[in-house]
């Protein structure tokens, strides 16, 4: 049977069709009335059976055709990043001239980021309909093809049917920026660093505060220290703010890859953290060696943990371990950890 199977996936092309409840009604009936038709030789009854026949030729038809010469164009935004919503634009277009297509049903696959369905009361022909829609794509990666479903009901309802149409389009999906447990400490701790580097002598008045043992008597505020009597001195900005380096080891076997996917999304996280910030950082692996300066390059930053994959490396990471400023994530025993520093990061 297999040129009879050729022969029907020929036929049907890429159309399926699902028998609905009111078409197997429908059917049923259609047989009924033939069955009796043919057994009373009733030429009234052989009318109906005709006309019943006819219909559902034409159901079938008209079904078909509303499906053909539908194309499905979409409008992503620039940057996407997984588990956040996106907004989108969805087109059908109609190529066929001179009929328009009713009643038309659209869904994504689960890789398409599609949270609902779609319906078209009617695509004029030769024409387009457009719908904003919301996406949420499962995983970071890259998506190369997505597929939707153009399914129809028209005109009867005896049938549904269903035509799947591959979409060729090469994008990134960021990881998530989402905070999770445990992420929010760690920026936090950054955060503390970051505020105790930036105090000392510079141009920028930061706050008054009491004064510490050994401090310059220089920069004691002698106004504020009379009121409160008690020694208060002036701080100010640094300059230039410390750096914050980010280390991802992708020195990781499979059997960890539950580990790395939590770990890439925290180095997203901060990484976002830290631009919505303006605070200077560096990411570093066994791949790259990324310095933010601007906003393009957090994107450069998000696009290489998007691709990122467990592999071993012959070279070790180089750590600088004396570098306060440093998130490391590895599940080497000799780098720091989390709870060896507040420096530090494990998730």
């Amino acid at each position: 049977m297999t040129w009879w199977r050729h022969l029907h996936q020929k036929f049907s092309g890429r159309i399926r069709q699902r028998v609905t409840r009111l078409g197997l009604i429908y059917t049923v009936l259609t047989l009924s009335v033939g069955l009796a038709a043919f057994l009373s030789a009733n030429n009234l009854l052989f009318l109906i059976f005709a006309a019943l026949l006819s219909t559902l030729l034409i159901s079938g038809f008209v079904s078909r055709l509303g499906l053909a010469g539908l194309e499905i164009d979409v409008e992503l935004p620039e940057h996407l990043s997984a588990k956040i919503p996106a907004t989108g634009r969805v087109k059908v277009k109609n190529d066929k001239p001179w009929m328009p297509s009713f009643s038309i049903h659209l869904e994504g696959s689960a890789e398409s980021g599609f949270s609902r369905k779609l319906f078209f009361p009617v695509i004029p022909g030769n024409g387009s309909v457009n719908e904003l829609v919301s996406l949420t794509f499962p995983r970071r990666g890259q998506y190369r093809e997505d597929s939707f479903i153009l399914s129809t009901r028209f005109p009867f309802g005896f049938t549904e049917r269903r035509v799947r149409v591959a979409i060729e389009r090469d994008i990134v999906v960021y990881p998530s920026v989402l905070p999770q447990p445990g992420f929010e400490q760690i920026l936090a701790d950054l955060e503390g660093e970051i505020s105790v580097h930036r105090q000392g002598r510079g141009d920028e008045f930061h706050r008054i505060r009491p004064y510490e043992f050994n401090e310059n008597v220089r920069h004691v505020d002698w106004k504020k220290t009379a009121r409160t009597g008690e020694l208060q001195v002036r701080e100010f900005v640094r300059e230039e703010q410390p750096t914050v380096e980010i280390v991802l080891d992708l020195d990781v076997p499979e059997s960890e890859k539950t580990w790395l996917e939590k770990s890439i999304e925290c180095c997203a996280y901060l990484s976002w953290s830290l631009h919505e910030r303006n605070a200077p950082f560096r990411f570093r692996s066994q791949l790259c060696d990324l310095e933010y300066s601007r906003s393009s390059d957090v994107y450069a930053i998000l696009r290489v943990l998007a691709l990122a994959q467990p592999s071993g490396f012959s070279a070790p990471l180089e750590l600088n371990e004396n570098n306060r400023m440093c998130v490391v994530f590895s599940l080497r025993s000799s780098r720091p950890v989390a709870t060896e520093g507040r420096n530090s990061g494990n998730t």
